[in-house]
């Protein structure tokens, strides 16, 4: 059983990986009772969508906690190298292991994930705490989630972006994307095979505060290609390709869309406890309508012969078939459902149904045409149903793999479709329903304006600066195109800074091409919270070039630099520099590591310059390191240092220790040529004295 708190007694804000609900009790915990009779009436007595032979296992499975799952993320091209990690140093070691007298489950393989990389660990969170083994995992899960190698996920929500499939050229929209796992997948698949795609992801959430908590997940992903907005899903704006156009035929159509909307969420009640609680019918019938809107929204922004998929973490009908089928009954012959009954080969699913009862808030059935019900609620006729497909739904039960409930549908848009011989449009968006839409918008923008509101709190680095484009000829830009020797192939017109003045102060960022016309061409209509990745940030202003290039913008801007500022090293090398801070050329001379390596980089200027370490049987590292007058210091944050160390050489660290050695105590002078790793601290920093400065 889950516990509630009997007193006020706080143990701290430590968090944990593996954190969730648990049945293994503390004293000063309450149980809370999972049963909800409208529930258990509504899903075995009226709906029978789960057969009497499997209710009891559905229901235990409901009460019971959720396993760990996360997922291995597939865009970066050491994934395999992180797998094998995990499989060699950690999964013998979580095999046939006891507790308390009980023999865990190995964490398992889940079966229908590409290309085997995520994984479920099913053990309460107190063996995660109490036992070495699992300790030292979630130790690992950590910190390869803190760099982007790793996330945790629960495993039916990594369904939709899957049937989605997008691919690098994709423009994206993810109507509802916050906290944003799934956000991430989508990113992951759009960077599949390329550091540099053509595509991007607009990610929304209508939530001010969600959107910007948002940036935190998705952040470590360092992706040029992302753009964060905040729209309220069912009135989201049209977008312009073309900056100064208002013609119909420059607005941006999607290649894919994700609408995982708002639901009632009982097939999360594993986790969101409080789901037993509160659960009634009244949830899915009152928000049926607005999940309506925004899947019909979708498919109006959605390019002929692109898919969307719409997905809730809920098992009513009345927010998922009925949607579905009043969609398919607006838009006609323009789409169809995809049949996937050949994807995710391995997953345990249910198909969609065509029959529901529509049940009260007092329990009660109603029929169509009663007072205050929706058309929209009710099961289509057997004509309707003939058409519609329904059975090419996706409905996952908890019992069936041990997950949460979900809920998924692909469509595709076929063509917009004309009846013959008649000027009334079957389905597709006529100019009046488009222009409803941006008046909607418009009107709630104004209403904002007018009527006071209580301020959201925002999170503590929030920035709602204005992104201004800089010009690739402004001197600051210029310098670094020079001491860089960065080629013509990389856009030099893709440099912003988030500040009123757009005078390059403190950070400079970039976006990838496509988005840089959308950001131009939307200034009026989008609610822009985020894009870029930073690419140079502002360091010291006596050496030839004052601004060092951030870590997160180089896995684009390794293939646009000359070897001017890069030399190789040894991975002994690679080891020192982890573990000390700002050594001496002095030091490394007397180490005798890599004598190339120390004759190569005291030829270079001060300033930043690039290490390579080739590593045989293992991807190549390529880091940045500052070049001072008498020492060097490898300028990666504490997290990756602490991923380095541990996968390169297999040194274990811990949360409290030093990302490096301690370095003795110095004199004036070597203070003045130093400059400080990469941290977290550090980014949050410039990013508020840039919006201060201006």
């Amino acid at each position: 059983m889950a516990r509630r708190r009997n007193n006020t007694k706080k143990n701290g804000n430590k968090k944990t990986f593996g954190a969730r609900d648990d049945t293994r009790a503390q004293n000063n915990w309450n149980e809370l009772v999972k049963e909800n009779n409208k529930w258990q009436q509504y899903y075995h007595d009226m709906l029978d969508v789960i057969p009497d032979s499997q209710w009891e296992e559905f229901k235990k499975t409901c009460q019971s906690p959720l396993p760990l799952t996360f997922r291995i993320t597939g865009s970066r091209a050491h994934a395999k190298e992180v797998l094998n990690l995990f499989k060699e140093r950690h999964l013998p070691n979580l095999t046939n292991v006891t507790f308390e007298g009980e023999t865990l489950k190995a964490p398992a393989e889940l079966q229908w994930y590409p290309n085997k990389l995520a994984w479920q660990l099913d053990v309460p969170k107190t063996v995660i705490r109490k036992n070495e083994q699992f300790a030292k995992t979630q130790r690992f899960l950590v910190i390869e989630n803190a760099v982007g190698n790793i996330s945790r996920q629960e495993a039916v929500s990594m369904i939709p972006p899957i049937v989605l499939e997008v691919e690098p050229q994709h423009t994206v929209l993810d109507m509802c994307a916050a906290p944003g796992s799934k956000t991430a997948q989508l990113l992951e698949a759009l960077h599949k095979d390329t550091d540099e795609p053509t595509g991007f992801v607009v990610a929304n959430d209508a939530d001010a505060r969600r959107s910007h908590m948002l940036v935190h997940q998705l952040k470590r992903l360092n992706s040029p290609n992302l753009m964060v907005v905040n729209h309220d899903a069912q009135f989201f704006p049209r977008i312009m390709t073309v900056p100064g156009s208002d013609k119909k035929s420059d607005l941006l159509k999607f290649d894919r869309i994700l609408c995982d909307v708002p639901c009632s969420g009982d097939g999360t009640m594993r986790k969101n406890v409080n789901v037993w609680k509160t659960w009634t019918t009244q949830g899915a019938l009152g928000l049926h309508q607005v999940q309506l809107n925004i899947l019909n929204r979708g498919l109006h922004l959605l390019k002929n012969g692109g898919r969307l998929v719409y997905s809730t973490c809920s098992l009513n009908p009345i927010e998922n078939e009925a949607v579905v089928a009043a969609a398919l009954r607006k838009w006609g012959a323009s789409v169809k459902l995809v049949n996937c009954d050949d994807k995710l080969p391995g997953l345990v699913r249910n198909q969609g149904i065509s029959a529901w009862p529509v049940i009260d808030r007092n329990m009660e059935t109603r029929n169509k045409g009663d007072e205050n019900t929706a058309a929209s609620w009710f099961q289509p006729t057997e004509e309707e149903s003939a058409k519609f497909n329904l059975q090419n739904c996706i409905r996952v039960y908890p019992h069936q793999q041990n997950t949460g409930g979900f809920f998924i549908t692909v469509f595709e848009k076929v063509a917009d479709v004309e009846k013959p011989n008649d000027k009334k449009r079957l389905a597709t968006p006529t100019e009046e329903e488009e222009e409803v839409a941006e008046k909607k918008v418009k009107s709630n923008d104004e209403s904002a304006a007018v009527v006071p509101q209580k301020k959201e709190r925002l999170p503590r680095d929030a920035n709602e600066e204005p992104f201004v484009f800089v010009d690739p000829k402004h001197p600051a830009l210029e310098s670094c195109w020079s001491f860089y020797d960065i080629d013509d192939k990389f856009d030099k017109n893709t440099c912003l800074v988030r500040n009123a003045t757009g005078e390059p102060t403190r950070v400079i960022y970039t976006v990838s091409s496509s988005l840089r016309d959308i950001i131009q061409a939307n200034d009026d209509r989008l609610k822009i919270i985020y894009s870029g990745v930073k690419l140079f940030v502002s360091q010291r202003s006596d050496i030839e070039c004052s601004w060092r290039i951030q870590g997160e913008s180089l896995p684009v801007m390794k293939h646009h630099m000359s070897k001017k500022r890069i030399i190789s090293a040894n991975l002994d090398m690679l080891k020192f520099l982890l573990t000390e801070s700002f050594p001496k050329f002095d030091d490394l001379e007397a180490s005798n590591l890599d004598s190339q390596f120390l004759e190569d980089i005291k030829k270079l200027g001060s300033g930043c310059a690039f290490i390579e370490f080739d590593r045989e049987g293992g991807e190549s590292l390529f880091l940045p390191v500052w070049k001072g007058n008498k020492c060097i210091n490898l300028m990666v944050s504490k997290e990756d240092t602490h991923e380095l160390l541990y996968r390169v050489f297999n040194i274990e660290t811990t949360a409290k220790d030093n990302s490096k050695a301690q370095p003795p105590k110095k004199t004036e002078e070597a203070k003045e040529e130093e400059k400080p790793e990469e941290s977290k601290e550090d980014e949050k920093s410039e990013e508020s004295k840039e919006t201060s400065s201006a």
